[in-house]
């Protein structure tokens, strides 16, 4: 199942750290199979307050996503962007191309007796 890497970030400014980190996270990427999906793109808020932007890195399952998060190449580079822009990061398991919405409503319905 695809699992994607998710940084809500909120850049305050550029600098050579920052650029370096850009500039290197593909190569970290690259064994794990992860992709960028969503990156440097400016956000259309819809809903409620949304400061900053978000990145989007697929991977092709979990356990690459976390290989690549916990690796040592890129945990190298993290401080590079941890030190100059705030922001959280969250890895999910994305749902199967059949997945239907309307089971997961039957499921927590039933669940919670209504």
């Amino acid at each position: 199942m695809t699992a994607y890497a998710i940084g809500h970030i909120r850049p305050d400014t550029m600098n050579e750290d920052v650029l370096r980190y850009i500039e290197e996270i593909q190569a970290t990427m690259d064994p794990f199979g992860g992709r960028f999906l969503v990156h440097g793109k400016e956000v259309e808020v819809m809903e409620g307050p949304w400061p900053g932007t978000v990145v989007v890195i697929g991977f092709p399952d979990m356990d690459r996503a976390r290989a690549w998060y916990d690796s040592p190449a890129y945990q190298a580079l993290l401080p590079l962007r941890t030190a100059h822009i705030q922001g959280e990061v969250i890895l999910v398991e994305g749902v199967p191309a059949d997945y239907d919405a309307r089971k997961t409503a039957a499921a927590l319905r039933g669940a919670a007796g209504l």
